[in-house]
């Protein structure tokens, strides 16, 4: 088999994972597609995911559905302004009988974190989360712990009950690759739910699909997909006008660009393609970009509050895309 084939192979493999993790989410929790479909994109591009929801939505049976489907470790943290960073590093145990410490892990060692509210943790400690979940790894007493692999954190914050938390900074939100919101659920979906309910957990027919070697091999063969100058050219050019829009007070970093070019890829992986498109850029800079900039604030009763959203699409509209060039 040539080089070219094996490559396509693989990308054929992963894609087809991918594509099956979607439609088990979709048809196990009746959850919106689209949003799915950004999750599992998010876990092909090896980043992390930021669900801004109500309460009671889905958001953390999603996440536990995903870590049954790569049979990976599942760990939930419900944050509280007490918590502590080792609360969630772990700690090193003194053994009186050998006189040594023993290294004990924190939640933070699973495949699949669930951070439940997350503004709800005092800056240090969140600080020591958004820390570990950029280097894959922690440190304690001078000694570094790699995390597993995948490592992916979903973190939901949900948009009432504000008193007492702790909003993450645009500093950190950058740190999540991109940020979406299951919403209520349609008509069809909650008829679905209800006719369907008998007591049962969603989750407890959920089989798995592979393992969190295969998500490993995954994340690298969407890594490989290519990306023509064209588009390239088309990404760059929509970041860099978030840092000149009139709008907006602060744009997007370079690592949003790289983070967005990452997810594009992933995206392609999904949908049959070993290349992204311009398509796939407009669809995934709001997700990916909507987060990370900061709009100006209008002042006045009847002055109109626009939304980091409305400012992308306009940005989206006013770009020409190019035709994309496949070699």
């Amino acid at each position: 088999m040539s080089e070219d084939a094996k490559y396509h192979a693989v990308l054929d493999h992963s894609g087809e994972l991918a594509r099956g993790m979607v439609e088990k989410l979709t048809s196990a929790l009746s959850a919106n597609r689209k949003v799915v479909e950004l999750a599992v994109e998010t876990l092909f591009a090896g980043g992390h995911l930021l669900m801004e929801d109500m309460p009671g939505v889905g958001k953390t049976t999603l996440a536990r559905a995903l870590g049954i489907l790569i049979s990976g470790s599942t760990n939930r943290i419900q944050f509280t302004s007490d918590m502590l960073p080792s609360d969630l590093t772990g700690i090193n145990v003194y053994d009186q009988r050998t006189g040594t410490f023993t290294f004990r892990e924190g939640p933070l060692f699973a495949h699949v974190v669930i951070a439940d509210e997350i503004n709800r943790a005092n800056p240090k400690t969140q600080s020591a989360m958004l820390e570990a979940m950029g280097e894959r790894q922690v440190s304690i007493d001078g000694t570094t712990y790699p995390l597993p692999r995948p490592s992916f954190v979903i973190a939901t914050q949900n948009p009432i009950e504000l008193e007492g938390t702790y909003p993450l900074p645009e500093a950190q939100l950058d740190r999540f690759m991109a940020r979406a919101s299951l919403g209520y659920p349609s008509h069809d979906h909650e008829m679905t739910m209800l006719l369907n309910s008998d007591g049962q957990s969603p989750l407890e027919n959920l089989e798995p699909l592979c393992t969190p070697g295969n998500v490993v091999d995954g994340i690298a063969a969407a890594a490989s997909i290519k990306v023509s100058r064209e588009v390239a050219d088309y990404l760059v050019r929509l970041v860099a006008a978030t840092r000149v829009h009139p709008d907006i007070k602060f744009g997007a970093s370079p690592r949003a660009s790289l983070n967005l070019v990452a997810m594009c890829k992933s995206r392609a992986l999904l949908n049959h393609r070993d290349y992204i498109t311009p398509d796939d850029v407009q669809a995934l800079a709001e997700p990916v970009l909507a987060h990370r900039i900061v709009v100006r604030r209008a002042f006045g009763h009847s002055a109109h509050v626009i939304t980091s959203e409305e400012v992308l699409a306009s940005i989206v509209e006013s770009i020409p895309a190019p035709r994309p060039v496949i070699e």
